[in-house]
């Protein structure tokens, strides 16, 4: 008996297992995909179970959880934003999404990302921002004013990064500080 306990343990010692956690898609909790209330006061840099946005800029007053699941693909974001209307050029705002999308491998996959807002359709360019290779196009009227930036993190694991334009200075502060 003692043979076969030493020879599991000698086992366990000598076979990988698999690291889950650390390809995982950080994923939303079943509450969370139900609830998407407002906060007030914004959360903070740990907002997103799984992802640290490093870099967060202060002075916002509201945020709110973005999270959807449908054929096969995961969305979990957080807004934050300001107390000013939406069309106010000087409004800020900043969501930071990540998509759990398994066929995702590439930056150029990204033009086919499966949501149904904060696709890559608006002539996106590849760059290098904040250290990353990322795509990045101009937000359009669905995004809003400002700057989209997405990248693929690993596979089956994409993020994207929309900055209002009072934020678009900082974007790749806030690229360089995404972690997962």
């Amino acid at each position: 008996m003692r043979t076969i306990i030493a020879l599991a343990a000698l086992t366990a010692a000598l076979v990988p297992v698999p690291a889950q956690a650390a390809t995982a898609c950080p994923a939303p909790t079943r509450a969370e995909l139900k609830g998407t209330d407002t906060d007030e006061p914004a959360k903070g840099a740990k907002a997103l179970r799984g992802v640290r946005v490093r870099h967060l800029p202060k002075g916002f007053s509201h945020g709110t959880l973005t999270a959807a699941k449908r054929g096969g693909v995961t969305e979990y974001g957080y807004l934050w934003s300001d107390d000013r209307d939406t069309v106010d050029p000087a409004h800020r705002s900043l969501w930071v999404r990540v998509v759990c999308w398994p066929e995702a491998s590439s930056l150029a996959q990204l033009g086919k990302l499966p949501v149904d807002v904060g696709a890559f359709t608006g002539g996106p360019k590849a760059v290098r921002l904040g250290g990353r290779q990322v795509l990045r196009q101009e937000g359009d009227g669905a995004l809003g004013h400002g700057r989209y930036v997405g990248w693929v993190e690993r596979k089956g694991v994409v993020v994207t990064v929309m900055a209002s334009r009072p934020l678009v200075p900082e974007l790749a502060d806030l690229v360089r500080g995404i972690r997962l």
